[in-house]
């Protein structure tokens, strides 16, 4: 398929798509935009940087353009970056049709959000937690004639782990209407979301990337082998490499915590690196800001957490570094995920320690394709190995003053209020489960030597039965 008028788009839409340079549709668009406007729901499984985003974005826009009316679409997205992301793609898609969006996240004024969604935009994006929090405290506007509602990167908002959105959607599911198209996204395919298609009543159309192969073609997929102590001084040397040889690639690193991620900007600068940092530690401002910077390339270095593994799209990212092995085999595909978009090609790297070689093995399995080894010339990590474990002391205790820490339990204070609850009181009972805890172990602990000293007394018992028979034997068979 050429064109995208050929999927059923309108003239202006096919004109819009031309002008960002979208010419031709990629395999989710020709097979869900269709099913879309013919009024289906959906549920679409595809690889990240596969355009799906423009595929939920223009079905979307076509029957807005039939109907304009406020609010017509409402798009849930686990992340802040992601919904201001998606939200400039139904600006640029929508200018023609002078579309009114509101993004509506945390971290940003409510009072300003409220006032926004008043006036009825056409598409809403938003996190769960915030639009939740106006549901229930706002009665300014209504979301009853809503036509679609649209789940990005469904997986993570329907799982539930350390970021449970269930409350949230409870009530954002209590506030659409019964009769509307729910369109479903993700690149990885969960439990939750096999359930779904399972038990789904209006029997929706299925749509799934044909390769078992859950990242793409492009993408060429290494590891590197290191012990824990030198993962650092190869993560300097590595980029190091890059900036060399190539100056115009941007790079996106992937660390476990905020505090890591931190600490690394911080060694990177140090090194005279551009790099920038974002970590969900960051307020909102400080976050877009980052990210801004790395995308017009004034900072051609993003350290972050999984924070920035989802949805994001920045073309200029050719190389992806996974300072630590993600602990899930989907967490590693949005890892990865953000380079070899749209065709291109990329790079990812994943420093492997003894200790996290079954992860690999995991990811291998699951995505059904194999890293190969990165080779890295361990004379000039060596060279760098003394500077760089200074340097890094010397970041962390710089980074201690700071009250890094502090902020973090006072940003988990803020929450617990958030959210209604007591933090002391919640204090009280963790230290009360910890405690019951702890009275079990060492419960069970006697119980053991309890039983142990009942085996050994057994034991000896028997070994002195043994040895009085043994004697009465000998004595009987003396003259």
């Amino acid at each position: 398929m050429s064109d995208f008028s050929a999927l059923g788009l309108s003239e202006w839409l096919s004109q819009q798509c031309r002008q960002m340079g979208i010419n031709k549709p990629t395999p989710v668009q020709q097979s869900c935009v269709p099913a879309i406007l013919e009024g289906s729901g959906l549920h679409g499984l595809c690889k990240t940087g596969s355009g799906k985003t423009a595929a939920l974005v223009l079905p979307v826009l076509q029957k807005l353009s039939e109907d304009p009316y406020g609010i017509f679409c409402l798009v849930l997205t686990p992340t802040r970056e992601l919904a201001y992301q998606i939200g400039e793609q139904f600006r640029v898609l929508g200018r023609p049709l002078g579309l009114r969006d509101c993004v509506v996240v945390g971290g940003m004024n409510m009072v300003a959000q409220a006032l926004e969604l008043s006036k009825k935009p056409h598409v809403v994006i938003a996190t769960p937690g915030r639009l939740a929090d106006h549901i229930r405290s706002s009665n300014t506007f209504n979301m009853r004639k809503l036509r679609f509602l649209v789940l990005d990167e469904a997986d993570r908002l329907l799982e539930q782990g350390c970021t449970d959105f269930t409350k949230d959607l409870e009530v954002i599911l209590g506030a659409v209407p019964a009769k509307r198209q729910t369109l479903l996204f993700s690149a990885t395919l969960t439990d939750t979301l096999q359930e779904l298609k399972s038990i789904a009543l209006n029997k929706p159309f299925y749509w799934e990337s044909q390769s078992e192969v859950r990242t793409v073609d492009q993408l060429d997929q290494r590891y590197i082998l290191v012990a824990e102590k030198v993962k650092d001084a190869y993560l300097v040397r590595l980029i190091q490499k890059f900036q060399t040889e190539h100056e115009d690639w941007s790079i996106m690193i992937f660390t476990s915590t905020c505090k890591n991620c931190q600490i690394l900007n911080m060694m990177l600068r140090e090194f005279s690196f551009p790099s920038v940092a974002l970590h969900s530690m960051m307020k909102q401002k400080q976050r877009f800001a980052a990210l801004a910077k790395f995308k017009s390339s004034i900072f051609k270095i993003l350290i972050a957490t999984d924070v920035a593994a989802r949805g994001l799209d920045i073309p200029t990212v050719q190389v992806v570094i996974n300072h630590n092995t993600p602990g899930l085999p989907k967490n590693y595909v949005h890892r990865v995920g953000r380079t070899a978009r749209a065709g291109r090609h990329g790079v990812s790297i994943t420093l492997v320690t003894q200790y996290d070689i079954h992860l690999v093995h995991a990811i291998e399995e699951q995505n059904k394709a194999k890293l190969k080894e990165y080779s890295v010339a361990e004379s000039e990590v060596l060279k760098i190995l003394t500077q760089v474990n200074v340097t890094r002391r010397e970041c962390e205790i710089k980074l201690e003053s700071s009250d890094f820490d502090e902020k973090k339990e006072i940003n988990k204070r803020k929450q617990m209020i958030l959210e209604g609850k007591d933090p002391d009181l919640e204090e009280k009972r963790k230290a009360e489960l910890e405690k019951i805890h702890r009275e079990k172990r060492k419960f069970k602990e006697r119980i053991q030597e309890n039983l142990q000293r009942q085996k050994d007394i057994l034991l000896k018992k028997k070994l002195l039965k043994k040895k009085r028979r043994q004697q009465k034997h000998e004595a009987k068979e003396k003259p």
